[in-house]
């Protein structure tokens, strides 16, 4: 999904200069699919989760830490890499974001093993937190006033477009390909927009910029990443692992640090003083709640269409065609339910209408149509997410002095990508328990070998991606197989209901935060 904030970001900058009407077509060519290659990545690579558990023989742990490691670096250095981009050049670190972006996917497309793959994933996401911001900040200094609200519709049109239709191209190619190409196809996107970056766009830097917060950017990633492994290592290792005891206690104190580091800093990447405002603070919690729903989501959610249903990884990146399409349609629409009533009774009505969705993905079982199971739920969560996001926008922005917009902008964008990092390691702690509960009771009623009861309670970590003995006869694999999918069906019905809780608890945040009118 797409963060909140994003044409937020490139509104509130000052325009540095201007581009004439030729330049401006270059610069949306590499910024939308400089975009696009980051929004595709971030969906392909979910629906390409189980084709790489299966090749590279993963546990749940493994594939966790495939997404985790991206959001992690993405969601930590964001802030710090808009930053270096207003001071030592906006093209400059854009172009740098790309290469490194695109020399990771290659990394990725190749990696013989998972700690490869999550290595690889890693400087992704290094490369994205430069991309990402620089590519907003290129369009904000490009256009002035008057056009770029009409580059803005254009970026946004576009990357809706690639949005939509990547993860189905994505799937395709895993299908008739390999999960590999989910990477390799960044490499030929990447090398046109540097191509066009250094021929046509003009570099640009923040004549105010002030110094990089290299210690907030260090201690952010510090701080999330000893919660983020703790978390997902807890599975596997035990809470009373000093591994993971260790971990968490070392990521709550850089965590600490960080906030005194952004209080009392002389540049902070996320400025605290911006949390004075009520508004402000209550759209960042609501974002954190919301996204954290729909960061767990779009994780498990194509593992129970490929691994339980059946469904091809074609027909999983279709499946939320009706959300992203509902989102994009909608948009205009929903701001203007802003200037009719407010932001505050859109946003208690549109986490409602989407905790409704979320409940409703709880239904289906094994074997259901998606016609009946899965599409209502994706209409009715697009519904209550288009009503959310453009007045969530619109609290951020108004909630702050202008010459703070690009910061308050910068600090939602990061939460929501956070968000999604958290979810994916706490939420994932309780499938697996779910599903071994499930699963355990299951095989407590049915006869079965001693080894094979042992085999597939110690690969349980592996959900419904767990490969059973070649040698199984295949009336006993069958069995055992529906059990697996079973068991998944009841461990994601239970995180669903969570993610309905989420959403309820966000319609409670807009309900006591979110002021009536623009402060």
């Amino acid at each position: 999904m797409k963060a909140p904030c994003d044409e937020a970001a490139v509104r509130s900058a000052n325009t540095a200069s201007p581009c004439g009407e030729r330049a401006g077509r270059w610069v949306l060519a590499a910024t939308i699919l400089a975009s696009s290659m980051a929004f595709i990545d971030s969906t392909v690579v979910n629906v390409a989760l189980p084709a790489l558990q299966a090749s590279l023989h993963a546990t749940l742990v493994g594939v966790q830490w495939v997404v985790e490691a991206y959001g992690l670096f993405l969601g930590a250095l964001i802030l710090a890499g808009g930053s270096l981009g207003d001071l030592l050049g906006r093209r400059l670190m854009f172009v740098v974001g790309v290469g490194i972006f695109a020399v990771a996917s290659m990394a990725c497309g190749m990696a013989a093993n998972i700690q490869q793959l999550v290595v690889a994933r890693s400087v992704q996401g290094i490369g994205a937190a430069f991309l990402v911001p620089g590519s907003l900040s290129i369009i904000s200094a490009s256009f002035d006033e008057k056009t770029r609200g009409q580059a803005i519709g254009t970026w946004s049109g576009f990357t809706a477009m690639t949005t939509a239709l990547g993860p189905v191209l994505g799937g395709w190619l895993i299908e008739h390909a390999s999960w590999r190409w989910a990477f390799f196809i960044n490499v030929p996107l990447a090398a046109a927009v540097i191509l066009i970056s250094l021929w046509h766009i003009p570099e640009s830097r923040s004549a105010s910029a002030g110094h990089v917060d290299w210690l907030g950017a260090l201690l952010a990633t510090l701080g999330l990443g000893g919660l983020v492994y703790g978390l997902i290592e807890s599975t596997s290792l035990g809470w009373g692992s000093f591994q993971v005891f260790g971990s968490l206690i070392g990521g709550v104190a850089c965590l600490v640090g960080f906030v005194f580091v952004e209080a009392w800093g002389k540049s902070p990447m996320a400025p605290l003083t911006l949390f004075g405002s009520r508004g402000f603070s209550g759209a960042n919690l609501l974002t954190l709640f919301l996204y954290a729903a729909l960061g767990i989501f779009f994780f498990l959610f194509p593992m129970n269409l490929i691994q339980v249903q059946g469904y091809s990884t074609t027909a999983a990146g279709a499946a939320a065609l009706p959300l992203i399409l509902l989102m994009f349609s909608l948009s205009r629409w929903s701001g203007g339910l802003v200037t009719r009533y407010g932001a505050k009774a859109p946003l208690v009505i549109g986490p409602l209408i989407a905790a409704a969705g979320f409940g409703l993905f709880s239904v289906p079982g094994v074997g259901d149509s998606y016609w009946k199971a899965f599409f209502p739920a994706f209409v009715i969560l697009g519904f209550g997410m288009a009503i959310s996001v453009a007045p969530l926008t619109t609290v951020v922005m108004s909630s702050v002095d202008q010459d703070r917009a690009g910061a308050a902008s910068g600090i939602n964008n990061a939460v929501a990508r956070v968000a999604g990092v958290l979810a994916v390691a706490i939420l994932g702690i309780v499938v697996v328990k779910l599903f071994s509960s499930s699963l355990n009771r299951s095989l407590a009623g049915v006869l079965l070998p001693q080894g094979i009861l042992e085999y597939v309670r110690s690969n349980e970590i592996k959900l419904a991606g767990l490969d059973l003995p070649s040698d199984l006869n295949a009336e006993t694999a069958a069995m055992i197989r529906g059990l697996i999918s079973h068991a998944f069906v009841f461990g994601f019905r239970g995180v669903m209901l969570l993610c309905a809780g989420l959403s309820v608890a966000s319609a409670a945040v807009a309900w006591l935060m979110i002021p009536a009118r623009a402060e």
